[in-house]
């Protein structure tokens, strides 16, 4: 080799090697695959895939491949250290100094990394979902602010909740949707008493699924006198209940609440009649088009523009927990049934920030939302969620240092996940990411009890289900499998 370029030769020998190793993980694959098959009595072969790597990563031949890889990294490590030595040597003093003085080592190296790597030869072999997100973002950024301005106008004369800035939430806004098909851009709109009116938070825990909740309880407030007296407004406290209904829209209590609380689904049927009446007010209604999907807890909507894109928007809202960027939200508690006038607890808006700050602080090469996005595209048809993922990565982030998840770390950090993922799965024991962990970035505002409360244990149904458990092992093979073939054939 002479200077940065490979001669014809040596790219042929690599090229001749890439496709070595790569038949070599075939190879290596098939012989797991039809090892397990013939071990098998014909009454389990119907589980073939069951079992398949229920212990995959203690296996050799799992290692075998990993290996393969981390050999083949050395290899381009070693010829791109004997590059650079030569470009030292023949450069000038010069140079060097410039070199130093603007930008650290550490991001030199990141220059210089090429087609010998093999964190990039994944990145290149894997087929990723084709999306244009940064379009898309900033439509639905752009279309929602438009929105809740609407909004303000049609609610300003009642007393329904008041709609505040809203914060983008989620996958798609944090960086790393799954799937090109289904992506789902969540809008978290906070909300506010109306005048007169006060909440009250009262909450509690579902054992079942490890999840907290709150009731909004929803009480009137005096309004004739002091800081709380509004020009033109009647106190519902002190004013006669006909002379009420003579000139003054009905309050909250009347409207969207139950026995005293606000109620999730009635707050949703209001803003899907709010997005309705403001869709009409817009200039994009005149180009694109607006189908309402049936409300619930949520309100979700498709927009389809000019270009025949499809955008699915979910707007949630909550009422914000004591200041902090915790909220209880409309949320779905998932298959378990909620009460109306359940609200749950998120952390959508607190997991938005700590992957900025994540953003901010690592490397500009950073892979950890393409760790992310990986794992959690291999969870189609498991009992996973991807919010277990995105809780073992955030685990993994505030314990492996952040200059570790580079695209060179790639299978590593690959291969932590999945390890992480097992212990857990074999403990019975995941922790939830807010609750009594000191590594939470000071930025992140958490209510106080928070940071003394023992960590929720999203597993705990692994603990009261042995079947559950016996099952989720039985998936874990399944994605040891899925990710394997994903590494070696790109798909």
């Amino acid at each position: 080799m002479v200077g940065e370029e490979l001669d014809d030769d040596t790219r042929e020998r690599m090229r001749q090697r890439e496709e070595q190793l790569r038949q070599e993980m075939t190879r290596l694959l098939q012989e797991l695959e039809q090892r397990n098959v013939e071990l098998m009595i014909p009454e389990q072969r119907s589980f073939a895939w069951g079992a398949l790597l229920l212990t995959a990563l203690q296996q050799w031949q799992f290692w075998a491949i990993a290996g393969v890889l981390l050999v083949l990294s050395g290899l381009c490590l070693y010829l791109r250290s004997r590059s650079r030595r030569r470009e030292v040597d023949s450069s000038s003093s010069e140079e060097e100094s410039s070199s130093s003085d603007d930008e650290p080592m550490e991001e030199v190296e990141d220059d210089h990394e090429d087609a010998n790597d093999v964190g990039r030869f994944l990145e290149q072999h894997i087929e990723w979902p084709v999306q244009n997100l940064r379009n898309d973002l900033q439509k639905v950024k752009e279309l929602v602010n438009k929105l809740l301005f609407v909004f303000g106008h049609l609610r300003s004369r009642s007393f329904f909740p008041v709609l505040l800035l809203p914060t983008e939430v989620d996958s798609a806004f944090e960086g790393w949707p799954p799937h090109e098909e289904d992506i789902v851009y969540r809008v978290l709109v906070p909300m506010t008493p109306p005048r007169g009116h006060v909440f009250y938070l009262e909450g509690g825990t579902m054992p079942q699924m490890q999840m907290r909740y709150c009731h909004i309880r929803v009480e009137l407030e005096c309004t004739c006198t002091g800081e709380r007296l509004v020009e033109g407004m009647l106190c519902f406290l002190h004013h006669p209940e006909e002379e009420l209904r003579r000139n003054q829209a009905p309050s909250l209590l009347h409207t969207l609440c139950t026995d005293s609380y606000l109620d999730v689904e009635k707050t949703a049927r209001w803003i899907h009649q709010l997005m309705k009446a403001s869709w009409v007010a817009l200039h994009e209604s005149s180009q694109w088009r607006l189908k309402m999907l049936p409300p619930s807890r949520s309100c979700k909507f498709q927009i389809k523009t000019r270009n025949d894109t499809r955008l699915l928007i979910e707007l949630m809202f909550g009422v914000q927990r004591s200041k902090s960027d915790v909220y209880v939200s409309n949320e779905s508690a998932g298959a378990l049934f909620t009460p109306t006038t359940m609200w749950v607890e998120s952390y959508a808006v607190a997991e938005a920030k700590f992957f900025s700050h994540v953003a901010r602080e690592a490397p500009r090469n950073s892979f950890h939302l393409k760790c992310l996005q990986l794992c959690t595209r291999i969870l189609v048809g498991t009992s996973f969620s991807s919010y277990t993922m995105k809780t073992i990565v955030m685990h993994l982030l505030t314990s492996i240092p952040l200059s570790h998840w580079r695209r060179r770390d790639f299978l590593l950090r690959l291969l932590d996940i999945m390890r992480y993922l097992r212990c857990c799965l074999q403990e019975k024991r995941l922790d939830h990411f807010f609750f009594g962990n000191e590594n939470v970035p000071e930025e992140i505002i958490l209510p106080p009890a928070f940071q003394t409360a023992a960590p929720l244990n999203l597993f705990q149904h692994l603990q009261q289900d042995p079947a559950a458990h016996a099952e989720a092992l039985r998936e874990f093979g399944d994605l040891q499998d899925r990710l394997t073939r994903l590494l070696i054939f790109g798909h």
